[in-house]
């Protein structure tokens, strides 16, 4: 069960550090040279490149980081609950 917790944590802070790269590309003028925006975009970047224009951008908004969300919460339930029924047959 430690083993789920800890997944949990680690896919929670992924998911906020998801949020804190989408947020910056709504603020103009970021520095994408700072260190900490570089570790933003090179830790999210092999999940958000494969999602980045599946949806058309309306304006300047683009939505496929609204599908790339969907699908990894659904992928991430879906192994968590596969993840607790092998534990628990594992215990009984």
């Amino acid at each position: 069960m430690r083993l789920i917790l800890i997944l949990d944590l680690v896919f929670e802070i992924f998911t906020w550090i998801l949020v804190a790269r989408f947020l910056l590309s709504w603020i103009p003028n970021v520095n994408y040279h700072h260190p900490v925006v570089r570790f933003i975009y090179r830790a999210t970047d092999f999940v958000v490149r494969p999602f980045q224009g599946i949806l058309p951008p309306v304006g300047s908004l683009d939505f496929s980081p609204l599908v790339m969300f969907l699908v990894l919460r659904l992928g991430y339930s879906l192994l968590r609950r596969i993840l607790v029924i092998f534990v628990l047959q594992w215990i009984f």
